[in-house]
């Protein structure tokens, strides 16, 4: 495969920031497609030709085949690319939903082949608590945590979604999240080892735990660990101070520059591992689009590689075939 450059590595427009229902209060996914142009043409004009459909925006795992055809002439007609699709807060683990959710799983991925989008990101975190949903910033607050004894259901339902990804041609990645059994990068690991298919991997979206108001992992050895196994990126920063002798911790949301997370030297070696997966922007709080372009600016002038030619590892899972041109 040609390696990617800064000109031409897919960079996706998180849908993160907007809402799943309109002004009138209807689901987005039940919404007329005027409305999904609408929020593709502000993405657009934010300079992205790429999009990852967040799930919390638009659920194309529920849409039927004629409203995906819709879909998809909209992103067209907008000038954006669905790349890749982030389905979360599904946990096929769930003890109330699981059964629901893995379907809903399934039905995800038919949606992606249909839609000609390679890669699909699955996580393991439930739905927020009340008391979450209270915080101005919900890290702030524990949430839900897996149980060990379902370690084993885990790896069974993941690996069912991985052998349907791939009779589809399609890559799973399995995005970290505090408190899963994708909370840290040793057991992100373990887990995509006993699923043990070159089509599943992991979304290192180590920004969830540097957020966390608690004594965390140092980013640099989440990104050792878990970046040879990386095949889609969620990429966010976050400033983060500490006082542990008060037991005192602290992070909010920041641009990718001035965060605690250095991505420069993080994509140096993420490349070396092999990485060539689509990345995806993501931002919380305040004009979140906005914040999103400027990470990705960041990356094309700063941190992604000039060139062709540049050193470039062997990864341990696979990567998406994606060879086009993002401007």
């Amino acid at each position: 495969m040609t390696s990617l450059t800064a000109q031409n590595w897919p960079i996706a427009a998180a849908a993160l920031p907007f809402p799943g229902t309109t002004a009138n209060g209807e689901s987005v996914t039940d919404a007329a497609p005027d409305e999904w142009a609408s929020t593709l043409t502000e993405i657009a004009d934010a300079g992205f030709d790429r999009l990852d459909v967040t799930d919390s925006w638009l659920r194309v795992g529920d849409l039927s085949e004629g409203r995906l055809d819709d879909f998809a002439a909209v992103a067209r007609e907008a000038g954006v690319v669905p790349t890749s699709i982030s389905a979360i807060r599904r946990s096929v683990i769930d003890h109330a939903n699981g059964d629901e959710n893995l379907a809903y799983s399934h039905r995800t991925l038919d949606a992606a082949a249909l839609l000609g989008i390679e890669t699909v990101s699955f996580g393991l975190h439930q739905a927020l608590t009340v008391q979450q949903q209270a915080q101005l910033w919900f890290w702030t607050m524990d949430g839900h945590k897996d149980d060990p004894a379902d370690w084993g259901l885990a790896v069974r339902r993941l690996s069912e979604l991985g052998r349907h990804a791939g009779e589809l041609g399609l890559i799973v990645s399995l995005e970290m999240y505090e408190d899963t059994f994708l909370g840290t990068a040793d057991s992100a690991v373990r887990l995509v080892q006993d699923i043990g298919m070159d089509n599943v991997g992991l979304n290192p979206d180590i920004g969830n735990l540097v957020r966390l108001h608690r004594p965390i992992e140092s980013w640099w050895d989440m990104v050792e660990k878990t970046l040879p196994y990386a095949n889609f990126w969620h990429v966010k920063n976050y400033a983060r101070d500490e006082d542990s002798a008060r037991g005192e911790y602290f992070a909010v949301p920041a641009p990718m520059q001035h965060g605690l997370i250095d991505y420069r030297r993080a994509f140096r070696y993420a490349i070396e591992q092999g990485f060539q997966g689509v990345i995806c922007v993501e931002n919380y709080g305040g004009d979140g689009l906005s914040v999103c372009a400027d990470n990705r600016d960041y990356l094309r002038r700063h941190v992604l590689p000039k060139r062709e030619g540049y050193a470039l590892g062997t990864s341990r899972v696979r990567q998406p075939r994606f060879e086009g041109g993002a401007s």
